[in-house]
C-alpha cells in the first residue's frame, strides 16, 4: 500500500516522476517503513521498542538508498530533485532519516532519545514526498526536461 501512490505518479508524464519510476516505490515504502518505526519509538516504551529500532534502520537504509540513486541515473531531470524548494525538502529529509536511524541504532538510551529519533522519522517522509511532489511540478514547467528528446531512462 506505500508505494502504491508511487506506482501511480510515475505512470505519468511528468519527467521526475516517471523517470523515477524505478526507485520512487522503494523509496516510498522505505520512509513509510521508517515513519510506522518512528511512530512506534514515539508511542513504545524503551525497553519494548528493540522491533521498532529493527525496522527503523531498515527502512532508513532503504530510504537513503533509493533517494541516491536517482541522483546518478536520472541525468538532466535529477536537478528536479536537487533545485529548489523540491531540492531543500530532499536534503531536509535525508538529514532527518539520518538522525533518527542514528539515534534509533544508539538502542536503549532513554526515552527523549527514542522520541526525538522517532520524531525525526517521522517528519522525514512529509519532507520526502512533498519534495518528490515539488521535483514533479519543476520538471513539467522545465522546457529542458518535457521539450528535449530524450531516450528511455536506462
Amino acid at each position: 500500500m506505500a508505494s502504491y501512490t508511487a506506482v501511480l505518479a510515475s505512470d505519468t508524464a511528468v519527467p521526475a516522476w516517471h523517470d523515477g519510476y524505478r526507485e520512487l516505490p522503494f523509496l516510498f515504502t522505505g520512509s513509510a517503513v521508517a515513519a510506522a518505526a518512528g511512530m512506534a519509538l514515539v508511542a513504545s516504551p524503551v525497553r519494548e521498542n528493540a522491533p521498532a529500532r529493527g525496522a527503523a534502520l531498515f527502512g532508513a537504509a532503504l530510504d537513503l538508498t533509493a533517494a541516491a540513486v536517482p541522483e546518478r541515473r536520472l541525468g538532466m531531470v535529477a536537478q528536479a530533485y536537487r533545485d529548489g524548494l523540491a531540492g531543500r525538502l530532499m536534503r531536509a529529509a535525508r538529514v532527518l532519516t539520518a538522525a533518527g536511524a542514528a539515534t534509533a541504532a544508539g538502542g536503549g538510551r532513554g526515552r527523549a532519545a527514542a522520541v526525538a529519533g522517532g520524531a525525526a522519522l517521522l517528519a522525514a517522509p512529509a519532507c520526502t514526498r512533498f519534495g518528490v511532489f515539488h521535483a514533479g511540478i519543476a520538471s513539467a514547467r522545465d522546457p529542458k526536461c518535457t521539450v528535449v528528446i530524450r531516450s528511455a531512462p536506462s
